[in-house]
Order: structure tokens, then C-alpha cells, then sequence
């Protein structure tokens, strides 16, 4: 009995210096900033004058600009001077200490930055001359379970970096990865086009990311302790109090509703590639284009096909499979070459685009190879035109040699396993040279022709 206590107690010390190495770990108050600090760092990124909206414009700018000519670096680069953070994280940090004061600052700062944004990206892209819809701008057009993800995670590190003493790059990091400003941009292409659908897409990405990393302040700060605004009239307190849940409960609950819409529409996506790659894989028959569209009541899967007919009874067993891949209330449409309502003009525009799409990296892939066989060929030109100069040249220096070559070789190295590129010279003598004048020769071989390594034979 005694023994089966001592074991107990081993244990339970075991288990207690495993939880105490484990918090100690993660413990959020090390290095930790004075939470008055903390505060007044965030109180002071909300305000929207001066430099930060000038700041503000001309990140809108580059990243418009990013956006029109589809260059991921530009993008980023608008994303790491942006000064969009601030008056979100403020929304968070507001909520989660009870400052009305600080919510409505942050939230009227960043409605200011949000329209000033939209109007100056409306604005470029009207008189823009490039007017296509790139692959950066399209992919802010609809937010998926990912974006939310990203949003809430980035929120997370930004609000404990920044409550650090020791101020780090996560902040900028988390302003490129919840990609906050091009959102705003793809908004601002869709009012100058016209396209309502790009405009509530984007806005609706922003809107998502702004949430949830408001959400992810907000959760910080309270999980901190983060000390809350106090106030000597208590009827005021409780008022501001109630304003503030009424806020949350407002803000919260439909980003719930609406992350579990994209949550429910990825998944059906991803079913829905799933299925049509399952069942529309015939011989003679390819898939020209396909569109997922994703409604709670009545989801569909429109297919493009060309080659030979698929018979309306297969079509019909195909649209019975939705079932197995719990596709529910998702039905088939399915145009083929022939059908009267197929676009010939989009359907023949469709091919050529799908054959680029397929052959794009084999392109690339050969016009690496065509840039390294030219360098190549570059090299082996440049050894073969300097023959002849340096031929004469090594005559003048030794009487006795009537013949040179030289030429660059690949040698197998098989000791070291490995291949090098060696440059190799011929030499032919009247009479047989002296190791002296062969190493001269070889010396000066190495000098005029700036190569790190060179072979001579005697022939």
C-alpha cells in the first residue's frame, strides 16, 4: 500500500514538472509589454491623417498597379507599407477592454480607409489601359474556408506580437498574409468595370479578413487580461458595456454564419472535382471548361465537352452518382460540340485556352533549355573563334610548336562522382618540350583564356 502511494505521488510530481515545463512554454506574459503600452502602441496605428493616408494612397496605388500587370512582388510590396492594420487591430483591442471611446475611433478611421481606397483604386483603374482581369486580381474574388483560416491564425500573431517588448516583423507579416489591400484594389476594379460581382467578392474577402482578426485581438486581450476601461458612473459603464456585446454578438455571429457557408461550399467543391474527375473520364471525350457554381438549395456543375456525344441515359446515371459523392441538390448541365445552345466563338476561345493552361510549364520548361544550349553554343563559339589568335600567340613564345587546338570538354570525375567542364588544349612540338616550357605554356594558357582549370596534351 505503501509503495502504490509512493508510485502515485512519483507520478503525480512527473506529471505536474511536465504541465509546468509545458506552461512555462507557452506563457504568453514572458516578455511581455506594459499592457498600458500595448494599448497606447495599437491607439496610435487607428488614426487615419496626414502621412498614414498618404501612405495609405499611394500602398493603394502600388498595389493597383501590382494587380493590373499581375506581379506578386508589387503586391506585396503595397501590402508591407500598408496602414490597414492599425484601426482593425483597434476594433479587437476595444472590444476586449471596454473602450467605446477606441471602437468608434477605429471603426470611423476604418471606414475613412476603406473608402479612400476604394475611390483611389476605382479611380486608376479607369483610366488604366490595361483593362484585363489578371490571375493576382481574380483570386481575390471569392473568399474560401483558407481565408478565414489565414485571417484568424495572422490576427492571433499580430495581437501577441505586438504586445511584445520587443516589437518584430510579424505585424507586416500578418498584413501580407490576410492580404488586406489587394481585396480593397480587385473592389475598386470591380466599380471601374462595372462588374458588381468582382466588387461584393472582394469586399466580402475584406470584410472576412477585417472580422476575424478583430475576432483574434479581441480574444487575445481578454485571454491576456489585458485591464479594462474603468468608469465612475456606473449607469455609463454598464451602457458601454452593453453597446460593446451588442457590437460583438452583431460581428460575430454572421462571420460564424458566413464562415460556415464557405466551409460548406469549399467542401462541395472539392467534391465536386472529385465527382467529375471520377465520372467524366472517357476515352474519346474531353472537358473544355468547367464552372462549380455552389447554392445552399441548388447547387450546379456545368461541363463543356468535346469529341464524342455522351448519351442523355449516361448523362442521366452520371447525375445519379451526385448521391455517392454527397452532392446533394446538385444537378448536371452539360453542353457538348453540336448542342445549339454551345457558343462555337467560346467554346473554340475555351480550347485554346485550355491548351495554353496545359502546355504553359512545357513551354517554359524548353525555353529554359533553348537559353542554356544558346549559352552553350556561346561558349563553345567564343573557344573555337579564339583558336587561331592563340595559336600564334603561343608560337611567338615557343619556336617549336606546329600545331593547337583547344576546346571546352566535359569530364566524368569518378572518384568524386560528379561531372566538370574543363578546358582542353593540344599541343604538338617538332621536338619533344621540357617539362619547364610545358608548364610556361600551360600557365600562360590559364592567364589568357581566365579559365579556372586547363588540361594540356602533348601530342
Amino acid at each position: 500500500m505503501k509503495n502504490d502511494r509512493q508510485q502515485l505521488n512519483a507520478l503525480s510530481e512527473k506529471i505536474a514538472g511536465i504541465l509546468t515545463f509545458i506552461r512555462d512554454r507557452f506563457d504568453l506574459h514572458e516578455g511581455k509589454e506594459d499592457e498600458i503600452e500595448t494599448i497606447e502602441y495599437i491607439r496610435k496605428n487607428v488614426e487615419f491623417r496626414g502621412a498614414n493616408l498618404w501612405i495609405l494612397i499611394f500602398a493603394i496605388l502600388v498595389a493597383s498597379v501590382g494587380l493590373n500587370v499581375n506581379s506578386t512582388a508589387v503586391i506585396i510590396g503595397a501590402m508591407l507599407i500598408s496602414p490597414l492594420m492599425g484601426p482593425i487591430m483597434g476594433i479587437g483591442m476595444a472590444a476586449g477592454i471596454n473602450d467605446f471611446e477606441l471602437l468608434k475611433k477605429s471603426m470611423k478611421n476604418l471606414g475613412i480607409a476603406v473608402l479612400i481606397s476604394i475611390m483611389t483604386s476605382t479611380l486608376y483603374f479607369s483610366f488604366t489601359p490595361l483593362n484585363d482581369a489578371q490571375s493576382e486580381l481574380l483570386a481575390r474574388t471569392e473568399p474560401t474556408i483558407w481565408d478565414v483560416l489565414i485571417a484568424l491564425f495572422g490576427g492571433l500573431a499580430g495581437i501577441i506580437a505586438g504586445s511584445r517588448k520587443e516589437k518584430s516583423n510579424a505585424i507586416p507579416g500578418v498584413a501580407i498574409a490576410t492580404a488586406l489591400m489587394p481585396p480593397l484594389c480587385t473592389a475598386g476594379y470591380g466599380l471601374a468595370t462595372w462588374n458588381i460581382y468582382y466588387f461584393l467578392g472582394a469586399f466580402y474577402l475584406f470584410f472576412i479578413n477585417s472580422v476575424f482578426i478583430s475576432l483574434s485581438t479581441y480574444l487575445i486581450v481578454r485571454f491576456m487580461g489585458f485591464p479594462k476601461k474603468e468608469f465612475i458612473d456606473s449607469q455609463r459603464e454598464r451602457r458601454v458595456r452593453n453597446y460593446i456585446s451588442i457590437f460583438i454578438i452583431i460581428t460575430i455571429v454572421p462571420s460564424i454564419y458566413l464562415a460556415y457557408n464557405i466551409v460548406k461550399r469549399t467542401l462541395w467543391e472539392k467534391s465536386a472535382k472529385e465527382f467529375v474527375q471520377a465520372e467524366f473520364d472517357f476515352p474519346s471525350t474531353q472537358i473544355i471548361t468547367s464552372n462549380f457554381q455552389y447554392e445552399p438549395d441548388s447547387s450546379i456543375i456545368e461541363l463543356a465537352l468535346v469529341g464524342k456525344r455522351i448519351g442523355e441515359e449516361e448523362i442521366s446515371m452520371i447525375q445519379k452518382k451526385t448521391k455517392t459523392f454527397k452532392l446533394n441538390k446538385t444537378y448536371l448541365l452539360v453542353k457538348q460540340s453540336g448542342d445549339s445552345g454551345m457558343d462555337i466563338n467560346m467554346l473554340r476561345s475555351d480550347v485554346l485556352k485550355d491548351l495554353y493552361e496545359r502546355n504553359e510549364a512545357m513551354i517554359q520548361g524548353k525555353d529554359q533549355k533553348i537559353a542554356f544550349l544558346e549559352r552553350e553554343v556561346a561558349k563553345y563559339a567564343a573557344s573555337t573563334g579564339m583558336v587561331a589568335d592563340l595559336a600564334r600567340e603561343a608560337k611567338i613564345h615557343h619556336e617549336d610548336l606546329i600545331a593547337f587546338s583547344i576546346n571546352r570538354s566535359v569530364v566524368a570525375n569518378l572518384t568524386e562522382n560528379r561531372q566538370d567542364t574543363v578546358l582542353i588544349a593540344v599541343a604538338t612540338f617538332s621536338n619533344t618540350p621540357e617539362k619547364q616550357e610545358t608548364d610556361r605554356l600551360r600557365s600562360w594558357l590559364k592567364v589568357r583564356t581566365k579559365a579556372d582549370s586547363i588540361s594540356l596534351i602533348l601530342d
